[in-house]
């Protein structure tokens, strides 16, 4: 099993790293450690993250959400 940082997440879900960093600090998303200064995540916080990610786009694309 494999802990993904901020860019590994980033890159799996084909998302920019600040939209990554954002949707961590806005939901209050916590690693599950460290490895040197790069913080890990569980896979459960990489599918909250897409879960969160994807809500946005559906709520953006019905413009419920405006830029």
């Amino acid at each position: 099993m494999s802990l993904p940082t901020v860019g590994v997440i980033a890159s799996r879900l084909g998302l920019p790293v600040h939209r990554v960093e954002y949707l961590i600090r806005a939901r209050g998303i916590k690693p599950i450690g460290r490895a040197g200064t790069a913080r890990i995540f569980s896979e459960e916080a990489v599918q909250a993250i897409a879960a969160e990610a994807q809500r946005i786009d559906v709520l953006r694309a019905d413009g419920a959400l405006s830029r």
